[in-house]
């Protein structure tokens, strides 16, 4: 629910606070005090599209602020956690939306910086704003499939799930299918190269890492004297002739003789040098036996020599086509065999893919047949309670019908699909074409709801198919931008009765300029326009009884500075108040059940 909302720098609008009725608001003003802007406001909170023209003159930017209460277990919650920001202890966050001159836009929640899409996301769970723009979507037959799915909530939804699973698969076999058909010569000579290279990489069989190990190899045996020369040295300075000759003891007869000088010697801090001296004879030794084991080993086979260059040669050849290493190499013959599996094109494979794509095909319209059954019931059911809503909103003759039928697919469309001998067009949103008919009267044909209805009619029709929606709708708080245009008389009383009856329920804001309207609200907001040195401001300010009956009287025509007027003004008020104290004992009985 959104509890309150502040609005800054917005049009006309210099700075305003609205507390928001849980039940039936209504938002009232003279024609240019921008009660619009209340509602411009609530569409960049709910993330719309933001326009500098909408800044106030002489104001840098323009400032949004709304305070939802939300519980916590709900999906909106778990938005805002998802965000990154905090829910106060209340149950309360707080979203914010800014607007500079430039154009450049910033969103807000909780405290915390967010993408402006966060903000739509959260206001499609807690908020909807109808306006003049709605009844137009609403004659687009996607919108009004849409609202035959809403109305029918899992009875269609579970069914149009498991259709767009099988859909997706069904989709992507034929695809396949498709293009393994009319790219099989292509694919046939990309199959011959790929397998032609795994045969010459089979063939040499490298291992992993066996070109970097086999240049080492080769290193060694090309220079095979000069490292048993160096090696041979080496073990000589450390562990002394070979043949034994006294005068060249190496570095192990030197540490050797210095150990028996040292530990035959009286001064004990010679003696403490003993211990590293024996670390370092151990050492020496271990050197020395390892250079003696490197000479002894030290191949200098020619034959070798010739059979490591002769594979590495092979090695190179493959280097050369397909990669830059080895590892390279084997990795370009895993995706080889991987594109192998995808461009069989012989007749087996193909035969199987058409096997199950058909198999997916009666899957798939097994699934269309429950969607649309689904809709037709849940159509059935809708235009007889929206019929019944629009007899109360001084529609008694009209009579809406709900139509779903199947689409038929056109020549050469890649998604149809067999159904009882007839080709459909296999959509996203399944089989169906729905279509609002609306029958004004008694004896009318039905046509499409735009041509059968008015203006003023198409914002009742509009209106009663939200009061029949409203318990399955999760959405808590809705708006109303004058879909009451077009209408008076006994028509915007029961438009007011009916929006009234739809607070029970939900949060409901409505702008609107009919006082019949504004007769049956819990609560009054008015937008004051003024103008101070020459400058206009507007603000938005909570009516009591008295300046109520005040600004019902205005809305009458301009009849506020009349006994007449505020008589009138009175005798709406005193007839909502009666509607709403007698449905009042239902409202509690509903509670109670």
């Amino acid at each position: 629910m959104l509890a309150e909302m502040r609005i800054q720098g917005l049009g006309v609008i210099e700075d305003a606070l609205l507390e928001l009725h849980p039940g039936f608001t209504v938002v009232t003003g003279e024609t240019g005090a921008g009660k619009t802007m209340v509602v411009t406001g609530l569409h960049l909170l709910s993330g719309g599209r933001a326009e500098a023209s909408k800044v106030r003159n002489g104001m840098l930017k323009a400032f949004v602020e709304g305070r939802f209460t939300l519980d916590k277990a709900d999906a909106a919650s778990r938005i805002v956690t998802d965000a990154g920001a905090d829910i106060d202890e209340d149950g309360s966050v707080i979203a914010l939306r800014t607007v500079a001159v430039d154009g450049r836009s910033r969103a807000h929640l909780g405290g915390r910086s967010v993408p402006v899409g966060v903000l739509a996301d959260l206001s499609e769970q807690v908020i909807a704003v109808h306006g003049q723009n709605d009844q137009l979507r609403l004659l687009r037959p996607s919108e009004q499939r849409a609202v035959i799915d809403r109305f029918a909530g899992s009875d269609v939804g579970e069914p149009l799930t498991a259709y767009r699973e099988v859909r997706e698969e069904w989709l992507a076999v034929i695809t396949e299918l498709t293009e393994r058909s009319t790219r099989s010569r292509e694919m046939a000579q990309q199959a011959d190269l790929l397998k032609h290279g795994l045969t010459e990489i089979d063939g040499v069989a490298p291992q992993p890492g066996e070109d970097v190990e086999l240049t080492e190899q080769i290193k060694r045996l090309m220079a095979v004297d000069e490292l048993r020369a160096s090696a041979t040295e080496a073990h000589g300075a450390v562990s002394g002739s070979p043949d034994g000759d006294v005068e060249v003891p190496g570095a192990l007869g030197l540490v050797g003789e210095a150990l028996r000088r040292l530990t035959s010697a009286e001064d004990a801090a010679l003696r403490d040098l003993v211990p590293r001296l024996e670390e370092a004879s151990m050492l020496l030794t271990d050197v020395g036996a390892e250079l003696g084991g490197y000479v002894e080993n030290l191949d200098a086979d020619p034959a070798l020599l010739e059979q490591a260059l002769a594979r590495q040669a092979d090695l190179k050849r493959l280097t050369r086509k397909y990669a830059a290493d080895v590892d390279g190499v084997l990795v370009w013959a895993d995706d080889a065999r991987r594109r192998l599996e995808s461009m069989d094109t012989s007749e087996e494979a193909l035969a199987e893919l058409a096997r199950r794509r058909d198999e997916l095909a009666v899957s798939l319209g097994n699934h269309a047949t429950a969607v649309s059954a689904a809709r037709g019931k849940a159509a059935a059911e809708l235009a007889s309670a929206i019929t019944k809503e629009l007899s109360g909103l001084a529609m008694g003759q009209a009579e809406l019908e709900i139509t779903v039928e199947q689409r038929p697919a056109e020549h050469g469309d890649r998604q149809a699909l067999a159904i009882d001998g007839h080709a459909v067009h296999a959509g996203a949103d399944g089989i169906d074409e729905v279509e609002l008919l609306l029958r004004a009267h008694n004896g009318a044909p039905p046509l499409p709801v735009h041509k059968a209805a008015s203006g003023g009619e198409l914002s009742r029709v509009m209106l009663a198919i939200e009061v029949v929606l409203a318990h399955a709708d999760t959405v808590q708080t809705l708006v109303f931008d004058e879909v009451d245009a077009g209408v008076g008389g006994r028509a915007a009383v029961e438009i007011g009765r009916r929006l009234s009856r739809l607070a029970r329920t939900h949060q409901v804001l409505v702008v609107t300029h009919l006082p019949q309207v504004a007769a049956f609200a819990d609560q009054h907001l008015v937008v004051d326009k003024g103008t101070s040195g020459g400058v206009t401001r507007s603000g938005v300010k909570l009516l009591k009884q008295p300046d109520r009956v005040k600004e019902l009287a205005r809305m009458l025509a301009g009849m506020d500075g009349t006994e007449t007027g505020r008589a009138h003004a009175e005798e709406l008020l005193a007839v909502a108040e009666k509607d709403k104290a007698a449905a009042e004992p239902k409202r509690k009985r509903a509670k109670k059940g």
